[in-house]
C-alpha cells in the first residue's frame, strides 16, 4: 500500500488499512476482528458482491439463514462462536412462526454449498463470514455500518432561518429592538409556501397512464352509455318515444335486467347505489350473519347528508341500534375505538364521529373482503351470489 499509493509514513498506511479492513473490503482469514497487523498474517480481498457499496443493509432474517445453515455444516471452522449462537436463540425467538421457512431456506442453501468445488467452498465461506462480521461484528468491536448518531441529528434539524443583514452600526438598529426579533422565520415560512404550491403545480401521475385509465373507464361503460351503444328501445329523452318507461311500467319488479347486474361487478359503489343489487347483497351477507355492517355502514352514509340540526338525533339513533350495549344490530369494534365514540358523543357530536368504527366494522374494505367484485350473476328469474 505504501508502494501503490505513493505514501511515506506507515502508520498512515497501516490506519488506511485498518479502515478499508473495517469495511469488509479484504478481511484476516483466520481472525474475526477486521483489522490490518504488521505481521505474517494472511489477508483475502472480498467479493465485489459483498462490497457495503453494493448492498444495502441485511435483514435479520438473512442473518437467521446464515446461523441456521452454519449449524448444518459439521466443520470445525464453522462452528458457530458464543456470541453467534446468542444472536441465533434470539432470532429464532423473534421468527418462530416463520422458522420453519427459515430452515427451509437454510437447507437448500447448504445443498447448494455442497455441490461446489472444496476450494471454492472454503474461499466463499470465509467471505460470508466477513460479510456478517462486518454487519454482525463481534461484540466491543465498532460496527461501521451505523450511522453515527451526530450525522442523523443534523439530518433531521430543522433548516437554521436566514439572518437579517443590517450594516447598522453597533449591530443595533434602534435601542427599542431586539436582536430576536430581527430573527423571525417568516422568509422560511414563505420559501416554504412556495415549495407547496410548486409541489400542488407538479403533476403526479404520467399523461399517458391518465389517458389509459379514461380509455378503460369509457368502454366499460360504453355499453351502458346510450349515446354511443343504442338501446333496444328508443331513448325517451332523444326521441318523442316512451316506449321505454311503458316497458319498464310492465316488468316484473323481481325480474332484474342482465345489463344492470352487469355493473354491479364493475365496483362495490355502483352495486351499492342500485337499490335492486343493495337488497341482494343485504340478503347474502344476512345468511353470512353480517348483515348489520352494510346496515350501519348505510346509516352513517346518511348521517353524512343529514341538515345539522338532524344530526345530534340521528347520531343517538345509530349508536343504541348499532354500539350500545344490548343494540338491536350489533356492530363489533374494539374497545379503544368505542372509547373514542363515547368521548366524541359527550362533547357535541357531529356527522364524522362514527368515522373509526365504520372504517372499522363496515367500511369498504370489510364489504370488499366479503363481497368481491363481479361475484353477482343474473339468470331469467332471480340473482344467484357467488
Amino acid at each position: 500500500m505504501m508502494r501503490n499509493l505513493d505514501i511515506e509514513d506507515q502508520v498512515e498506511a497501516l490506519h488506511l488499512a485498518h479502515l478499508m479492513s473495517s469495511h469488509g473490503y479484504f478481511f484476516p482469514i483466520d481472525d474475526h476482528v477486521l483489522t490490518v497487523k504488521n505481521d505474517n498474517t494472511y489477508y483475502r480481498f472480498q467479493t465485489p458482491c459483498f462490497w457495503p457499496s453494493r448492498c444495502g443493509e441485511p435483514e435479520n432474517t438473512d442473518y437467521a439463514v446464515y446461523l441456521c445453515k452454519r449449524t448444518m455444516q459439521n466443520k470445525q471452522r464453522l462452528e458457530l462462536a458464543d456470541y453467534e449462537a446468542e444472536n441465533l436463540a434470539r432470532l429464532q425467538k423473534m421468527f418462530s412462526r416463520k422458522w420453519e421457512f427459515i430452515f427451509m431456506q437454510a437447507e437448500a442453501q447448504a445443498k447448494v454449498d455442497k455441490k461446489r468445488d472444496k476450494l471454492e467452498r472454503k474461499v466463499l465461506d470465509s467471505q460470508e463470514r466477513a460479510f456478517w462480521d462486518v454487519h454482525r461484528p463481534v461484540p466491543g468491536c465498532v460496527n461501521t455500518t451505523e450511522v453515527d448518531i451526530k450525522k442523523a441529528c443534523r439530518m433531521n434539524r430543522h433548516p437554521k432561518t436566514s439572518r437579517p443583514n443590517y450594516a447598522v452600526p453597533g449591530g443595533r438598529i434602534s435601542p427599542s429592538v431586539s436582536e430576536a426579533d430581527l430573527h423571525t422565520p417568516a422568509d422560511s415560512i414563505r420559501h416554504e409556501i412556495d415549495v407547496l404550491r410548486r409541489k400542488l403545480e407538479k403533476r403526479r401521475v404520467k399523461i399517458s397512464k391518465v389517458v389509459e385509465c379514461y380509455i378503460a373507464y369509457y368502454q366499460q361503460y360504453a355499453e351502458f352509455d346510450a349515446f354511443i351503444t343504442s338501446p333496444d328501445t328508443s331513448n325517451p329523452w332523444v326521441s318523442d318515444s316512451t316506449e321505454f318507461w311503458e316497458q319498464e311500467k310492465t316488468m316484473n319488479p323481481r325480474e332484474i335486467p342482465q345489463r344492470r347486474v352487469k355493473r354491479w361487478a364493475f365496483s362495490i359503489e355502483e352495486l351499492l347505489y342500485d337499490p335492486a343489487g343493495r337488497e341482494q347483497f343485504s340478503k347474502f351477507l344476512d345468511k353470512e350473519f353480517s348483515g348489520e355492517n352494510l346496515k350501519f355502514w348505510l346509516a352513517c352514509q346518511e348521517l353524512r347528508g343529514l341538515a345539522m340540526r338532524e344530526v345530534n338525533k340521528k347520531v343517538h339513533e345509530i349508536f343504541s341500534e348499532f354500539l350500545a350495549p344490548g343494540a338491536h344490530n350489533p356492530v363489533n369494534v374494539d374497545c379503544h375505538i368505542m372509547e373514542l365514540v363515547r368521548r366524541r358523543m359527550e362533547n357535541n357530536p357531529t356527522r364524522f364521529v362514527f368515522d373509526e368504527a365504520q372504517v372499522r366494522a363496515s367500511s369498504i374494505p370489510l364489504i370488499l373482503f366479503l363481497f368481491p367484485a363481479g361475484s353477482l350473476e343474473c339468470s331469467a328469474s332471480k340473482c344467484l351470489v357467488k
